[in-house]
């Protein structure tokens, strides 16, 4: 390895939160490299650490094809990650990339990516390199106008469905990047500077720019926010649908309300865009009364009951993006969001609404344990001219895993640690054979002889 010890003066940059990283032994954890300062640094600092814990890393570097030198930025990354006998995986953006939005497209691209690979390699965990300049950075993006999230230490994969069971953490939030870059260098370590970090067209360089310009450290206090008291309430029926007591909403604090419903929305739809403040207000004032009505939000359909609310999927015509059908290939395939269906062979996951009739007349028995509202959207498997909807056919061969309450727990920080993480994120539900419905309910102490 290039360089020798670390200087006496450059103190060896700190890493926060791997006590989360608590999941079976055997299980990789991913980090993310781009070859920039502070990835380069969180690649030495998390493959001391994997050392001395026992336990294996995966490197993979997204190419966003945006830059004429991405190609070899890549090679860097697999070269640095070689020498320190970390598996390295190039992901790369292909496609047409927008001519507007570009970073923001380039962040959703590479989160997706990541997940999907993370998920392959068998990691839950993605180590991320933001810093404590990043969150500065994001707090001055917002305040003039934009809606970038600020980077905090623990939070769920923001790729959707690409992301489901995957989470991120960023163990570097508490360290500037002038100090990463002092620790690379101390090491006769070189790295790369993108040129797009200093395009004055994107409002990150802006930001940085106006930073640059003040003197003291950037704040990094970040609160991370408690799951709502009301989430242990919810429980998750046979069609993915989410139902709580009403006076747990009515019980919580108006925010947490807030929240909670634009979460509920937001999973029991399988949607990504979350509802609009105006309409969680506008929701939340109605279930505090005592009316019993119906409404849609977000692509999701609210039955509020006097005893109940439950939230499933809008399978009408007003159902936001519709539902869309998904080809089965290779076994598995995610219909709507919602749930990762599995079958034998090739086929087709389509939405029941419109097909109920074809099913075979035991599955029509079960349907009548599901509400109304949810059947639409349960998913049918079509595969040679036969189809089956898997939660209604506990004896057949395709099945149907939920992932709804899954991420609504992780929506809602609910889920802590790699170990929480690394549980199965969707639970498979299905209508038993009787026609009963199922309810489904810190500073780090390193090896530093990997560093020397």
């Amino acid at each position: 390895m290039r360089g020798g010890g670390l200087s006496s003066t450059v103190d060896l940059p700190s890493l926060a939160g791997l006590e989360r990283l608590n999941g079976p032994a055997h299980r990789p954890i991913a980090v993310a490299v781009s070859g920039g300062g502070d990835s380069l640094a969180l690649l030495l600092l998390a493959a001391a650490w994997a050392e001395s814990a026992g336990r294996r890393l995966v490197a993979l570097t997204v190419d966003h094809a945006l830059q004429p030198r991405s190609a070899d930025w890549a090679g860097f990354a697999a070269e640095r990650a070689a020498r320190l006998a970390v598996p390295h995986r190039t992901l790369v953006w292909t496609g047409p990339k927008p001519t507007s939005g570009l970073p923001a497209a380039a962040r959703r691209a590479r989160h997706a990516l990541l997940a999907d690979a993370a998920r392959e390699a068998g990691a839950a965990v993605i180590l991320m390199a933001h810093t404590a300049d990043d969150v500065a950075e994001a707090a001055a993006m917002r305040a003039a106008g934009s809606t970038t999230p600020s980077p905090v230490l623990w939070t769920p994969s923001p790729a959707w469905p690409e992301g489901r069971g995957v989470f991120l953490l960023r163990p570097l939030l508490g360290n500037r990047r002038a100090d990463l870059r002092r620790f690379l260098a101390a090491r006769g370590e070189a790295w790369i500077d993108d040129p797009a970090n200093d395009d004055l067209r994107f409002a990150r360089t802006q930001a940085r720019r106006r930073l640059g310009a003040c003197a003291g450290a950037p704040s990094t206090s970040v609160v991370a926010r408690q799951p709502p008291a009301a989430l242990a309430s919810v429980s998750e029926g046979p069609g993915g649908d989410l139902t709580l007591p009403r006076a747990a909403l009515a019980a919580a604090p108006p925010d947490e309300c807030r929240r909670l419903l634009g979460a509920l929305a937001l999973c029991a739809a399988g949607t990504t865009r979350p509802p609009p403040a105006a309409a969680l207000d506008r929701l939340a004032a109605r279930l505090a009364g005592e009316g019993v009505f119906a409404a849609t939000l977000a692509g999701a359909r609210i039955e509020a009951g006097r005893d109940f609310v439950r939230v499933c999927r809008e399978a009408g015509e007003r159902a936001r993006g519709g539902l869309a059908e998904a080809d089965l290939q290779d076994g598995e395939a995610v219909f709507d969001g919602r749930f990762v269906v599995r079958a034998p062979g090739p086929a087709l996951v389509a939405p029941l609404a419109g097909r109920a009739r074809r099913l075979p007349p035991d599955q029509r028995r079960r349907l009548a344990a599901i509400p109304p509202a949810v059947r639409g959207a349960l998913p049918v498997v079509v595969a040679d001219g036969d189809l089956s909807c898997p939660l209604l056919a506990p004896e057949r061969d395709a099945t149907a895993f939920s992932m709804t309450l899954g991420r609504l727990r992780a929506a809602l920080g609910a889920v802590v640690d790699e170990a929480g993480a690394a549980a199965t994120p969707a639970q498979e539900t299905r209508v038993s054979r009787d026609l009963a419905p199922g309810v489904v309910v810190a500073r780090s102490e390193i090896n530093l002889g990997r560093l020397n």
